[in-house]
């Protein structure tokens, strides 16, 4: 990592995690594998932001640590990159259980649980949904139609306001620490 840290994919460490590894490591891996409109990709931080935000309209009750479960849901794609689900699910066991290890140490290093509570989690996967669903019509050429037919369709209210925002990795990396830095301080 750029700071220096060494993370073992295998057995990873509280230790070993720097939120700005994982800030720059998600500026810089695109979402969609790049197929997307603009003059940026759209990165894993760019919809981490819009994840925590569309979190945050659907349950505006939670508490500050679990919004930053949500802007953290994807962390371990600082290292291992995203994969749309298909792959990710033949990939098997192995790749699961290394997410998970690897989001567990990021949790703990940030002082949440390891295991996020169920009824939190499907709040996040909402959201996450959301973001899929305004990803794929803004920006990765679903037309509404065919989105409703792959994607999970959210209520309007939940993305009611909500933008995608496409700009260089290293203003997505501000960003992403800047909200980091103001949950991290409620938690």
């Amino acid at each position: 990592m750029l700071s220096g840290r060494r993370l073992d994919l295998l057995d990873p460490t509280p230790v070993d995690v720097e939120i700005e590894d994982i800030a720059h490591g998600l500026a810089f891996v695109a979402r969609w594998n790049g197929q997307t409109h603009g003059d940026w990709p759209y990165s894993v931080a760019e919809h981490s932001l819009l994840v925590e935000e569309a979190f945050g309209r659907i349950s505006p009750d939670q508490p500050a640590k679990w919004r930053l479960a949500a802007l953290l849901h994807d962390a371990p794609e600082y290292v291992l990159g995203d994969m749309i689900s298909p792959v990710k699910g033949a990939l098997g066991r192995e790749y699961v259980e290394m997410d998970a290890r690897i989001a567990e140490a990021v949790h703990r290093r940030f002082g949440l649980p390891a295991k996020i509570p169920l009824s939190v989690k499907r709040l996040i996967k909402q959201a996450d949904h959301v973001s899929a669903w305004l990803e794929a019509i803004e920006i990765a050429g679903f037309a509404e139609k065919e989105a409703r037919g792959i994607f999970k369709n959210p209520k309007p209210e939940h993305c009611a306001g909500l933008k995608i925002c496409l700009r260089p990795p290293m203003e997505a990396r501000k960003a992403y620490l800047n909200r980091f830095n103001d949950l991290i301080r409620l938690v």
